[in-house]
């Protein structure tokens, strides 16, 4: 089997498996834990060990703890804790680009943006929160034990015959400063949107973290058109299919099996093994958009509440947030090629 079949193969099972076990469970919040998994197998080429579990458990405990320390100064010096949130999700940007510390700058981000956020409402919410990540994170990883040897992939074949030159060490100071100033200006207002209503904004903050993350002087370019399509493919198409079958025959084994073909067929474009004229970050944020406003709506289900008007809801607030980020990343670009001329003259 060539080696980018056997990646959408297991990326793919991983993700179901991770969904189905989460749900049989009735973790909280289970639809993070198909998340993970993709975002966690999609970078990974072998499993990680148990040695490597642990200390992911306890990077991610300490990361999200720290928002958790935040609801004192949110609570007690309201002023004094945005600057540190804001000063937060920059620190974490610039982990995630110039120190090449990703899994650990999205967690950071995360707990400085949705766990204080929560917190600020109930603290134990936000303990429940971390507890679920924690869950989420573990099923992903054990759903890699069990899949990743029936598809593994020889050392020797993990580079990508695709993959990119690394950027010098100008151009990666000059980016890494970049990202770092989007991302704040799209995930903080979000954040103070967030802290009117934390429960209802919380699909939204983990949005705005995935759309502040463009990491390249292309993506500034072309992020409004990719974002907005993006949001409506994974909204609007996959997660409309997705629903329309569960409507059909609500059970966990069709919820497995309809997830298991969608993310085939997203796979198979992300790694270009189908033919498509968006590039693999489209993919890579349809398929979390999915996931983000899928889960939600099943919550909302077995909760008594309307569905269809919370997704409504979602996806309205979700296209807002991409045009949002379109003209800021727009703006960002602006402020930079302007400052650029001026150093020249």
């Amino acid at each position: 089997m060539p080696q980018q079949t056997k990646r959408i193969y297991r990326i793919s099972l991983v993700i179901a498996l991770a969904l189905a076990i989460a749900y049989g469970m009735q973790i909280p919040m289970p639809f993070i834990a198909p998340l993970f998994a993709f975002l966690l197998a999609l970078k990974s080429e072998q499993a990680i060990g148990l040695k490597g579990l642990v200390g992911l458990l306890l990077v991610i405990t300490i990361t999200l703890g720290s928002g958790l320390l935040l609801i004192g100064f949110l609570d007690s010096y309201p002023l004094t804790g945005l600057l540190l949130v804001a000063l937060g999700i920059y620190v974490s940007a610039h982990m995630l680009v110039n120190l090449g510390k990703a899994l650990v700058g999205t967690f950071f981000m995360a707990g400085f943006t949705m766990i204080s956020s929560v917190g600020t409402l109930s603290f134990a919410v936000a303990l429940s929160i971390v507890d679920a990540i924690l869950m989420a994170v573990l099923i992903a990883i054990v759903c890699q034990w069990l899949v990743f040897p029936f598809f593994a992939i020889p050392t020797a074949a993990q580079p990508s015959e695709n993959q990119t030159p690394p950027p010098t060490e100008a151009e990666q100071e000059n980016q890494s400063g970049n990202v770092a100033l989007q991302t704040t200006a799209i995930v903080f207002p979000v954040y103070l949107l967030a802290l009117t209503n934390p429960t209802l904004y919380l699909p939204l903050i983990m949005k705005s973290v995935t759309l502040g993350q463009q990491t390249s002087e292309t993506d500034l370019q072309s992020a409004g058109r990719e974002l907005l399509l993006s949001t409506l493919a994974g909204g609007g198409g996959l997660a409309v299919a997705m629903w329309g079958v569960l409507k059909i025959h609500p059970n966990l084994w069709i919820f497995f099996l309809i997830t298991l073909l969608i993310c085939i067929w997203s796979c198979r474009r992300l790694f270009l093994m189908a033919k498509t004229r968006f590039s693999p970050s489209f993919w890579q944020n349809a398929v979390v958009t999915l996931f983000i406003l899928i889960g939600p709506a099943v919550q909302d289900t077995l909760n008594g509440k309307d569905p269809y008007k919370a997704f409504c809801v979602r996806m309205s607030l979700f296209v807002c947030l991409s045009l949002y980020a379109w003209f800021a990343g727009r703006l960002i670009q602006r402020m930079r090629q302007r400052r650029t001329r001026l150093a020249v003259t």
